[in-house]
């Protein structure tokens, strides 16, 4: 049985809480006896995950990316690793399975969205796990997408059936090198994994892109169309798509969004439109304060992500493994 606890600032939504809230008091000391316990778990776990879209396990002996690992395998959930992705986030790998989650600097805030929804391939779940919780600030702020899409629905019904019906194109751009300072800086060869141009051609026309290579040797690549709205399983429609991150972080993107955003038909999207949506994302948002040793598994199809800008001399260290 897993008995799920009330937390400060939490949501109600419909028939869930969020995010639902596991406490580990006393009950396992070992990342052994925590993993056969998951295991003896998972249907009630996955109901909860289901529902709510995020369940953070604290107090649980998680101390190193190893455990984290250890315990992210017991769901037994298929891995999805970072070098399959066509992430373009710089990262660095601990395991096979976890890698960090941004290298971008500290005083960059990584803003919402769902994991590689600008990209053909996207993961079904993600953990994080931190190992070291910064002095000031670095939460991750976790948003309802379908309560979103609802309130868009609400709120402007026109842009919202267009945005389920027309899908998206993303325009991003990929360095010759990888960029540490940048929180998409991974390069065109890394995020492709290719070794040349006739290669990184190969792939992207595969995967049904468009592109053009710039005079400094970087990429520029246009998606395919891809979903601004997915609806699931059990009916619930949900904002799955990366707008809020690409529009108020990308470089050049709230100046004039054509650089990175348009419509599945080409169309541009309103600025004013992507303006209140990342308005309306904050009343949908709880912001995870982060404790050592905390492990959070969100549903990537209905739950985005982000991360608050930190500081002090304590290095924030928060990891991730991915599940398909």
């Amino acid at each position: 049985m897993v008995k799920f606890q009330k937390t400060d600032g939490q949501y109600n939504f419909d028939d869930s809480v969020f995010p639902s809230v596991v406490l580990n008091e006393g009950q396992f000391d070992s990342v052994e006896a925590t993993n056969q316990w998951v295991q003896a778990n998972m249907a009630e776990i996955e109901a909860e995950l289901s529902k709510s879209g995020a369940v953070l396990f604290r107090g649980f002996p998680i101390d190193s990316a190893e455990t984290f690992d250890a315990f992210s395998a017991a769901f037994g959930y298929p891995s999805f690793t970072y070098q399959e992705s066509l992430s373009n986030a710089v990262r660095i790998n601990f395991t096979e399975r976890v890698f960090t989650a941004n290298e971008a600097p500290k005083e960059v805030e990584i803003y919402l969205h769902h994991e590689m929804a600008q990209t053909p391939i996207s993961p079904e779940k993600l953990f994080f796990f931190c190992k070291s919780a910064a002095d000031q600030g670095g939460a991750t702020p976790i948003c309802r997408s379908d309560q979103l899409f609802n309130a868009l629905k609400s709120e402007l019904p026109e842009l919202a059936k267009q945005f389920e019906n027309k899908g998206l194109r993303y325009t991003t751009h990929m360095p010759s090198q990888d960029d540490a300072l940048s929180g998409q800086g991974r390069s065109w060869a890394s995020t492709l994994s290719v070794e040349s141009k006739a290669q990184a051609e190969a792939k992207l026309a595969e995967l049904g892109y468009d592109w053009q290579w710039q005079e400094d040797g970087s990429l520029k690549a246009i998606t395919p169309v891809l979903p601004a709205v997915l609806t699931l399983e059990t009916g619930k429609k949900v904002f799955y798509n990366q707008l809020v991150a690409a529009y108020m972080g990308w470089a050049g993107v709230r100046d004039d969004p054509s650089r990175a955003l348009a419509f599945g038909d080409g169309s541009a999207i309103p600025k004013e439109a992507l303006e209140r949506i990342a308005e309306l994302s904050e009343n949908y948002t709880f912001d995870l304060q982060w404790q050592d040793g905390d492990v959070a598994l969100l549903d990537n199809k209905i739950t985005m992500h982000g991360r608050r800008p930190y500081s002090g001399e304590r290095k924030r260290q928060v990891l991730v493994a991915l599940a398909a």
